[in-house]
């Protein structure tokens, strides 16, 4: 349990100073104690800079046509970092599922769990976020939105913060119905007092004036088995919806009674007036189960469904049941908790980001997102990009979260011995790595060596042309990307590229912040040109000032 403060011994000045800190720091009447443990993650970028690290083994290639997703495996604020280089400005959408700090060893800061009893349990997990929402909020563009799945153990906590770094005005909150009457009874986890069957989805934007969601496919994310057609209805598949409001509460407009066929009576608030009622059993659209002595019930037919908006209650989109049973059909074993089902990340996608979009999530965990983003390539007719980080707690990358990915572009055999066909697309798998952060040369000159898979992430070109020397040439559909470790080759790198068709982006090694454009002013037409690491620097020093 963490210790209290002493004040005993401080002196005035001492006092007065501590006391000015406290209020300087107010907003929104939230304040957290942030300063008496800091996160080890962000002083260790004090001495070392994050860079990445390409694993050339976990590479997955398939269509060059289609879009090249990127898993980073390490902690997310070192990721987080990186991508404040490579992606300032350029993200769509983020979606996170942090741990919810239940004290039941989901959350660790600094290597250790906090537990329920530490009274300072609060302070750590939003120094912890803070920390990383401030970085992940300059990823985002000006039309972007950042998604947040929580409990009620932080949300008022969050939505505090949440309104601190985006601005009261910039922050929604959505409610999940975890419940889905499709999977069956949830599990009554309360004896005495509520039985949780929601979380929470807070929504950051940049700027919601600048924000128009699109219309969903309502009953898009059912499964194929949920529509049938046990009466042979000649409009084709149906399922079944409550209109029951309960026995509970007082009769109102909508309180009558109704007979099922075999002279069931059932009296109840219902969600449709009785003339509404009358109207839907003359068009056999009221269905009693048990052979008809059942509650009744509305028959949606699939070819009905309508484009609607997303109202402030997210449902009819599976829960956490069917998330952990799709890594078990994917990966025949699943030993993590509550993962999300893809059909609320992609109701997510579809309704806060455009079909090129980037979707980013630096709590990865078990790959739901990437898995979506995927999904909705394929069958939505997307061309979104993932980026996914996570770090390798509990081996959770290597054994879950690339595995399943892996599998999902691949195909995989399932638990019931049944070949899926793989999504397709392709994969880089990157590791967080270091250089010393002292400002000498020779630290320059090491860190614009290990920054080349940063600059092609930030280009997103990865095909290897050559190596020349100090030269290394990379290339997509529609640009070039050159990397120049030498100044005195210039002339080498343009007799090179000389014969190129496309754009070149050229970033060339320099001790200072050389502007390299009067030696390239023949063909400034078709190149641009940039001297590095002092841009990645500036960044760098801006974060871990």
């Amino acid at each position: 349990m963490a210790k209290k403060y002493d004040y005993s011994d401080w002196s005035k000045e001492d006092l007065i100073k501590h006391i000015y800190e406290l209020e300087k720091r107010k907003k929104y009447g939230l304040v957290w104690d942030e300063e008496r443990e800091p996160e080890q993650v962000v002083l260790q970028c004090k001495k070392e800079l994050p860079v990445l690290k390409e694993v050339k083994e976990k590479e997955i290639k398939n269509d060059p046509d289609k879009p090249t997703h990127i898993l980073i495996e390490g902690d997310n604020y070192h990721a987080l970092s990186v991508l404040n280089y490579t992606h300032e400005k350029s993200i769509d959408v983020i979606y996170i599922d942090p741990p919810y700090n239940t004290g039941n060893k989901d959350f660790k800061y600094n290597d250790r769990w906090v537990e329920s009893e530490d009274s300072y349990k609060h302070s750590k997990w939003l120094s912890f976020m803070d920390n990383r929402l401030k970085l992940a909020k300059r990823l985002l563009k000006d039309t972007g939105c950042i998604f947040i799945s929580i409990d009620d153990h932080e949300q008022p906590h969050l939505k505090m913060l949440c309104e601190e770094i985006f601005g009261e005005k910039n922050v929604e909150t959505y409610v999940w119905n975890v419940k889905d009457e499709t999977e069956g009874a949830m599990p009554k986890t309360a004896k005495y007092t509520v039985r949780k069957e929601h979380e929470y989805l807070i929504t950051c934007f940049i700027n919601k004036t600048n924000i128009k969601f699109n219309k969903y496919e309502e009953y898009t994310y059912l499964e194929k088995e949920d529509w049938k057609n046990p009466d042979n209805d000649s409009r084709g598949n149906w399922m079944s919806g409550n209109i029951s409001r309960g026995l509970s509460g007082k009769p109102g407009s909508n309180y009558y009674t109704i007979i099922s066929p075999t002279g069931n009576e059932y009296t109840r608030n219902w969600s449709i007036s009785e003339e509404e009622y009358n109207v839907l059993f003359n068009d056999n659209r009221i269905y009693f189960s048990k052979k008809g002595a059942g509650v009744p019930r509305i028959k949606i037919f699939q070819n009905e469904s309508q484009q609607v908006i997303q109202s402030s209650i997210f449902s009819n989109v599976k829960s956490s049941i069917t998330g952990k049973n799709l890594i078990i059909d994917i990966l025949g074993k699943c030993d993590f908790n509550h993962p999300k089902p893809i059909e609320l990340i992609i109701r997510i996608i579809d309704i806060s980001s455009p079909p090129n979009a980037i979707i980013l999530d630096y709590f990865a965990g078990t790959g739901t997102t990437g898995h979506s983003v995927l999904y909705n390539n394929k069958y939505g007719n997307g061309n979104r990009r993932f980026i996914l980080c996570t770090n390798e707690e509990e081996n959770i990358c290597t054994d879950i979260c690339y595995p399943r990915i892996n599998n999902v572009i691949q195909g995989y055999i399932n638990k019931n011995g049944e070949n899926i066909d793989g999504l397709g697309e392709n994969l880089k798998y990157f590791r967080t790595d270091f250089v010393p952060a002292e400002s000498t040369d020779e630290n320059k000159e090491k860190l614009t060596k290990q920054s080349v898979e940063m600059l092609c992430l930030r280009e997103n070109i990865f095909d290897f042309v050559l190596e020349d020397g100090p030269i290394k040439i990379f290339r997509n559909k529609e640009k070039y990307m050159a990397v120049l470790f030498d100044q005195s080759e210039i002339p080498k790198l343009k007799t090179i590229i000389s014969d190129y068709d496309k754009h070149i982006h050229i970033y060339i090694f320099s001790l200072g912040d050389d502007n390299f454009s009067d030696e390239f002013l023949d063909m400034s037409n078709k190149i641009t040109v940039k001297s590095i690491p002092a841009a990645i620097l500036r960044v760098y020093k801006r974060i871990f000032k």
